[in-house]
């Protein structure tokens, strides 16, 4: 990889932005989340935080008109976008092709929405992966847009198990829910099911005047570092197990987990077996304590 490659500054500025949007004729709708990055030093932040390097196979979802896309082709990156408007799934290989010519072979892009990812071969290959597919990617860097990105990245993280590390931006409060600790007041759910496919560390806080149109939310970085499967029991044993846990959060796992268990009196013999007290709640609680219940429920039948 040549120097010059990994110093080009063909990145996208507020004026290309606007410039962009307008021949294309896209007007940013709330329906679909888009808030456009126009600051060069943002994404190449973003990158950095990734820890992404030439070579490295990255997925970004929801790319938009290509600030973060650039940042990451920029770094060397093979990168296989997923992009839900047509208008602009159709313009980025172009935007690639004309500010990035050196990187439009480790580019490739899908239209669809993201939710609908069942594996890896769905994925776009870059033409200078087409002799190795399907793309395996195992880095997850986006601007997810903030109506659906809890969503999104539990879909991910479940059907690519390639993907070793996460730095996605989304709303400020999405990612303190998603890296909350037991006890605190914004842990919930989210909160649970992230920590089963990685550690959680909440990171910067991004700046509204680096997207166009402004938002008026904050946004911030939240990174997660894939760990190997703590239990051999089923995630959807043990997300079931969540779920009902937060479905009442203020009542006690024997109150909370009945509907669960059938009955209050199973739910409490479960929950003692775990070895937990049953009149603790559920926000109390650990991803290790939710494995534990969902383990005692498969020994209680």
């Amino acid at each position: 990889m040549t120097q010059d490659f990994l110093h080009r500054t063909g990145l996208l500025g507020p004026a290309d932005i606007r410039q962009l949007a307008a021949a294309l004729g896209v007007h940013p709708t709330k329906t679909l989340g888009q808030n456009f990055v126009h600051d060069a030093g943002t994404v190449r932040r973003i990158v950095r935080d990734a820890g992404v390097s030439s070579g490295d196979a990255v997925l970004e979802v929801g790319p938009g008109l290509g600030s973060l896309t650039l940042a990451l082709l920029e770094a060397g990156a093979l990168v296989s976008a997923v992009e839900i408007d047509s208008t602009l799934a159709e313009a980025l290989p172009r935007t690639v092709d004309a500010r990035m010519p050196e990187a439009a072979e480790n580019f490739g892009v899908a239209r669809m929405d993201a939710m609908d990812i069942a594996d890896p071969n769905q994925l776009a290959l870059p033409p200078a992966q087409r002799a190795e597919g399907p793309f395996l990617p195992r880095f997850l860097v986006a601007n997810l847009p903030y109506n659906v990105a809890v969503p999104v990245l539990l879909t991910l993280l479940e059907v690519l198990p390639s993907l070793e590390r996460v730095l996605v931006m989304v709303q400020a409060e999405v990612a303190d829910r998603l890296a909350a600790q037991p006890g605190s007041r914004v842990y919930g759910i989210p909160s649970v099911k992230a920590a089963w496919y990685g550690d959680v560390a909440r990171g910067a806080k991004v700046s509204r005047s680096v997207f166009w149109p402004v938002p008026n939310v904050d946004s911030a970085l939240v990174a997660i570092q894939r760990h190997p499967l703590l239990t051999s029991v089923p995630h959807e044993e043990v997300f079931s197990v969540v779920d009902a846990a937060f479905a009442q959060r203020r009542k006690t796992l024997r109150a909370a987990l009945a509907p669960w268990a059938g009955s209050a009196a199973r739910a409490e013999r479960i929950v003692r077996a775990a070895g937990i007290d049953p009149r603790e709640r559920g926000e109390k609680l650990g991803i290790d304590s939710f494995i534990a219940i969902a383990t005692a429920a498969r020994a209680d039948q």
